[in-house]
């Protein structure tokens, strides 16, 4: 199954979509404004979906929000989570961190406000603040249900489904704080979307993940290509690890860490400028594009 939300006729909307991705029908949620949460707590608890709102539609008649656009709180994420992006590091500002890091996974957090749709435009922050802009194409995770001091064996039964979702970074400020928090959490840097596709039509450690970056003005490139079964620290393994003295709530997000390919793994590095353009596809759930401008 798939679930969305969108934008029509002036309100806010949230419903399933049809198998090819084409068709969306709305259904009766009581708040609109947060997405689907609702519709990811009914299915996580085994309840019916709400009736439907009104008819079907076309999906390119409608403007994709991100799934989950409010999110209740900070999303999880992880850090260097693949073998050869971590390699790709090793010879940057981070190689210290990245020699440090043994037996578990990085988790930092992004504040909720950092999330946009799946086709919206993503503010760069002015040069005074950031010139070194990064894009990290992610398979983000959907807890359905609630749950705290998760063993791995049973975190798939927790994990509603997945989304895909841009983790964009400032280098810079990670470097000047020393941490990463700041300089993952401006204002429109997580894209999300398209929609949610619930795990029992997608196994998310086994997927391909992709990203292109079109220059402005120029022509798409392959940054990214890897498979979520190269990942250090699976799936089951990130929940347990997360939810250890946490509760996870339905509606949390976990991004699960990039492949290689990003731009500072390049010599010299390939920062984002206005006017370029990201797109991260994911197999089996579909894309997500957008466009970097200042403002």
């Amino acid at each position: 199954m798939r679930i969305a939300s969108w934008n029509w006729g002036g309100r806010p909307h949230a419903g399933t979509v049809s198998a090819d991705g084409r068709e969306c029908t709305p259904l009766a949620v009581k708040d609109p404004d947060r997405g689907a949460l609702e519709l990811v707590r009914r299915l996580a608890g085994g309840a019916p979906l709400p009736p439907p709102a009104g008819p079907r539609l076309p999906v390119d008649a409608v403007t994709l929000r991100a799934p989950l656009p409010r999110p209740r709180r900070n999303l999880f994420c992880v850090g260097r989570n693949y073998r050869a992006h971590a390699e790709e590091l090793a010879g940057t500002v981070f190689r210290d961190a990245v020699a440090q890091q043994e037996g578990w996974p990085i988790v930092f957090t992004k504040v909720p406000e950092t999330v946009i749709g799946p086709h919206d435009t993503v503010r760069l922050p002015g040069r005074a603040v950031s010139e070194q802009i990064d894009y990290e194409c992610e398979l983000a995770v959907v807890i359905g249900r609630a749950g705290r001091d998760i063993p791995r064996s049973r975190a798939l039964e927790h994990v509603l489904g997945y989304t895909v979702c841009n983790d964009v970074s400032a280098r810079d400020v990670q470097v000047r704080h020393q941490q990463w928090h700041l300089g993952k959490s401006f204002d429109t840097f997580c894209p999300m979307g398209p929609w949610i596709v619930t795990a029992d039509e997608l196994d998310g450690q086994a997927t391909r993940i992709r990203g292109w970056v079109t220059p402005a003005g120029g022509h798409a490139e392959l940054r990214q290509d890897g498979r979520t079964q190269a990942m250090i620290f699976d799936i089951p393994c990130l929940v347990e690890t997360i939810s250890r003295g946490i509760t996870l709530q339905p509606g949390d997000i976990i991004a699960t860490g990039t492949p290689s390919g990003v731009g500072m793994g390049f010599t010299p590095p390939r920062w984002l400028r206005h006017g370029d353009v990201v797109r991260v596809e994911i197999d089996g759930i579909g894309a997500i594009e957008n466009r970097f401008e200042e403002h």
